[in-house]
């Protein structure tokens, strides 16, 4: 697997494309998985390859593709995520892949739990968060770019929970599947630093603070 980028389009259409700005100019492999090649074409973005079975609208157009059945055992973003790693990517952005069908959208929540255990660095992108996954180690948050940010348990507990340089620190606590304790906090120094020592969560950076 080599360090190559892919910027991967579902296909829920946005009302405002400007969070994706900072991509652009940059080397990127962009996949569209199906509806998704509408969504890069209104987010400025010119495919690279297309996947899907058609069920959202989206064809091939002529780029090189792989063609899915309607009935199969994955979506059609998983595809994507299966053909990037194959061509080499491993880094993935995802985006156009929440709201929606809520089905969808947590399953796409789910599939950055499947690629982090593969190895593969993959983040969630809409107009008003950055999600992504975070099990056992430690992790920075910058300040800057987004007001809030929040661990959502994925295992039953969070364990040797400790944050530093946050409005809301905490030092060796557990966090449980279901509750709100770790949600709203927000970055106060340089970036804020988190440890766990045991579990896994979704970390979410929310509310843009500009476009």
């Amino acid at each position: 697997m080599g360090d190559k980028t892919a910027l991967i389009f579902g296909s829920v259409a946005y009302p405002d494309w400007r969070f994706l700005a900072p991509l652009q100019g940059q080397n990127l492999t962009v996949l569209c998985a199906d509806g998704g090649i509408r969504c890069a074409a209104l987010a400025g973005f010119a495919p690279d390859f297309y996947i899907g079975d058609g069920d959202s609208g989206g064809s091939a157009q002529g780029l090189p593709a792989i063609l899915l059945p309607a009935e199969k055992d994955l979506t059609d973003l998983q595809a994507a995520c299966e053909a990037a790693i194959d061509q080499g990517a491993s880094n993935l952005i995802l985006t156009a892949c929440t709201g929606g069908r809520q089905d969808h959208h947590l399953a796409n929540l789910q599939l950055l739990e499947t690629l982090a255990k593969r190895g593969v660095r993959a983040v969630i992108l809409d107009p008003w968060n950055e999600i992504t996954y975070f099990s056992a180690g430690t992790r920075q948050v910058p300040r800057g770019g987004y007001r809030y940010f929040s661990l959502l348990p994925i295992t039953k507990t969070l364990e040797g929970l400790t944050i530093t340089g946050a409005k809301y620190p905490l030092e060796n606590a557990m966090a449980r599947r279901g509750d709100s304790l770790t949600v709203s906090n927000e970055v106060i120094a340089a970036s804020a630093a988190i440890t766990l020592r045991q579990g896994a969560c979704w970390l979410i950076r929310s509310e843009p603070l500009a476009l």
